[in-house]
């Protein structure tokens, strides 16, 4: 059952929702007037000023619906209910009514409230008509990373038999780019199939909202997989039939889960987008790109043209139309798949800008029909394995999954046959699980020996002084990169987090003023960027629960923060009389300050970060192919430099931790 999460009962109690009139600021599409830093226009824009009368009635309608949630109490479908209260709220608090030219105004978010409160009436008088609906529904969840309610639309087919046993085709579609496109905008108006694509006979349709217009990276990235987990509770889905479709931004989307999930899918539709940052802004934005070392590095994260050996195995119908300058997107990854003997089919639309042609959109919808009608292989059924990977967040492709590297932004790689046992060849891999029935397998042209006279059906395996042995688990109690848990800071934000505010005074009033600041930039864009607030604590508020279940944002300095206080001794940048101390060089305290990601001294399970949010920032966000990492996982900030549209400061120096989260002596460079 779902209960509401505190910060949501605290909004519920407020008398009332403030709200500030400005004027509208009109979306505008990305290009070269948005490669300034010192101009760079807010992202959600500033909404239409709404008239008193107006307001005065949504407000009304809003405090109903949340007395009717208060009334409602504790019930497993209440997320469905809290999406439209959320979506509403925010609108009017932060200034995010949109309206378009000739329209009512606030129109939309009226017909979010409506809606809400036809849902909120029927659940509280103990009804779900929605949860047996056909056609477009609108659903919500609760998310593992900040408790905030997310939205999604998932489209039911007409004959869709709630009380069968029979599986259905799930087509996921990300949606594209539009910047005055949050909650209510999303909400309001089912999108149907996507891209005018008509559904494949009996097949679901599930739109991720996404968290906003960040090309589903990142928490966003996540919010895919909490969908699917949502869905799977209430809807029949064929696990061996999913699809990776979308259009522009949404194109994007398919080329990352594409070659990172590789053998999730059973194929994969892009249309348009970027799948790289480096060309994507040379082409789009004609930006000069002029990145550190360790941000090109960090472009090995979502640059999915590095893993195009990942889709060796997954059968991918790109679109583009002919003049559309995001047909680049495919055109790139062509290039490199014909590099590793792969070829794409890529369909091209005659004539035609940023949208799907007719003729072109029909045979797209043929050859991916008849691709997912004959279903991904089985388990067992693959007969040869090619994988790339950069980072152990993306690990995993069927039947191996990589569980160490030999050293993080190198490519690694596993290619191998099964037939008559499992045969693999590695590169830059230290340790691997291999599922499926081992009766002989061969590393490196090493044959493994087995424990016991029968075959495992899963086997671990580490990579030991250059020999490969079977064990019963890698790294035993030793303190190394492991999925999850490999950084760089962006990583802590992809899970379940609390930042953590300092109580203390800080040892350097210039330092402490800066945490102060940029704990309330994260906090602040995380709610604009990915739609949630942000879980704060204070220091001394902290518990054994939030140790277990969180990754701890820190911010300040041993003397201010009294967790820092507790593990300060144990992490590799040190605090000390001379001041920050990052191996053998020291960095004036009162006007330097460390941003780190590492394994929490009190549970290596999880992160503790400090003092920095997800690190990118403004300008980046007018550009999703910019929304990348920024830093790696440790840097030291110059705080007498002001924070900027792109850094928080002077970034005098950065780096990344080796495998057994140690200081290389080279930065990691």
């Amino acid at each position: 059952m779902f209960a509401l999460p505190r910060a949501l009962a605290a909004a519920l109690g407020a008398a009332a929702v403030a709200f500030v009139a400005l004027p509208a600021s009109p979306t505008r599409a990305d290009g070269p007037k948005d490669n300034i830093v010192e101009n760079v226009r807010p992202v959600p824009p500033v909404g239409n000023e709404i008239p008193a009368e107006d307001l005065a009635e949504i407000k009304k309608g809003l405090g109903e619906l949340q007395q009717l949630i208060r009334d409602t109490g504790t019930h497993e479908l209440l997320p469905d209910v809290l999406v439209y209260e959320k979506a509403v709220r925010w609108a009017i608090e932060y200034k995010e009514v949109y309206d378009g030219k000739g329209a009512k105004p606030a129109a939309t978010v009226k017909k979010v409230l409506k809606d809400g409160l036809d849902r909120a009436k029927a659940l509280k008088d103990g009804k779900t008509p929605w949860a047996t609906q056909t056609g477009g529904v609108l659903r919500g969840y609760a998310s593992k990373i900040d408790g905030s309610v997310q939205p999604y639309w998932i489209i039911v087919p007409k004959d869709y038999d709630f009380a069968a046993k029979g599986k259905h085709r799930l087509d996921f579609w990300w949606h594209g780019r539009f910047e005055n496109t949050v909650e209510a905008g999303f909400m309001a108006n089912s999108p149907g199939a996507g891209g005018g694509i008509i559904p494949a006979p009996g097949a679901l349709v599930l739109h991720p909202f996404g968290r906003f217009s960040n090309a589903n990276k990142f928490a966003g990235e996540i919010d895919t997989f909490e969908c699917l987990g949502h869905a799977r509770k209430h809807y029949r889905i064929d696990e061996d039939r999913l699809v990776a479709r979308g259009f522009s931004m949404g194109g994007a989307a398919c080329w990352q889960y594409a070659v990172h999930y590789p053998t999730l899918w059973a194929a994969n539709a892009p249309g348009a987008g970027f799948s790289e940052t480096p060309e994507f802004l040379k082409v789009f934005q004609q930006e000069k790109i002029e990145p550190t070392w360790y941000e090109k590095k960090l472009w090995h994260l979502y640059n999915a043209t590095d893993y195009a050996q990942n889709l060796f195995d997954l059968p991918t119908v790109a679109y583009s139309g002919e003049i559309d300058s995001q047909k680049q997107a495919a055109d790139v990854m062509a290039r490199e798949m014909k590099k590793v003997g792969l070829e794409l089919t890529h369909i091209i639309g005659p004539k035609t800008g940023h949208s799907y042609e007719k003729g072109a959109k029909a045979e797209v919808n043929k050859l991916i029909d008849a691709i997912v009608e004959k279903g991904k292989p089985a388990p067992g059924d693959r007969k040869e394995i090619k994988f790339v990977t950069y980072t152990l967040r993306y690990n995993e492709c069927d039947p191996v999954t990589v569980l160490g590297l030999e050293q993080h932004w190198r490519r690694a790689g596993v290619t191998g046959t099964i037939k008559d046992g499992i045969t693999l060849q590695t590169e830059n891999v230290s340790a691997l699980r291999v599922s499926g029935l081992l009766d002989k397998i061969v590393i490196d042209g090493q044959p493994i020996g087995f424990p016991t006279a029968t075959p495992p059906e899963k086997g671990y395996f580490e990579k030991v002084k250059g020999k490969w042995t079977m064990v019963l688990v890698p790294f035993p109690n030793q303190l190394v990169k492991r999925h999850g848990l490999q950084g760089p800071i962006d990583d802590a934000f992809m899970d379940a987090f609390v930042m953590v505010k300092p109580s203390g005074k800080p040892v350097n009033a210039k330092v402490g003023e800066w945490a102060e600041k940029e704990m309330k930039h994260a906090t602040t864009h995380w709610r604009n960027q990915f739609r949630g607030d942000a879980p704060v604590r204070a220091d001394t508020e902290i518990t054994d629960a939030d140790i277990k279940n969180n990754n701890l944002v820190l911010w300040g300095d041993p003397a201010s923060n009294a967790v820092l206080a507790k593990i300060a001794d144990k992490l590799p940048i040190k605090w000390t009389e001379k001041g920050v101390q990052v191996g053998t060089d020291a960095y004036e305290a009162g006007t330097h300050v460390p941003v780190l990601i590492y394994p929490n001294p009190l549970n290596p399970k999880k992160y503790v970060v400090i003092n920095s949010g997800f690190t990118f920032r403004e300008y980046d966000y007018l550009n999703n192919a910019r929304q990348v990492p920024k830093l790696p996982d440790y840097a030291v900030i110059d705080v007498t430099t002001p924070p900027n549209a792109r850094y928080p400061g002077k970034v005098v120096r950065a780096g990344f931790f080796g495998e057994k989260w140690e200081l290389l002596a080279d930065d990691g460079k």
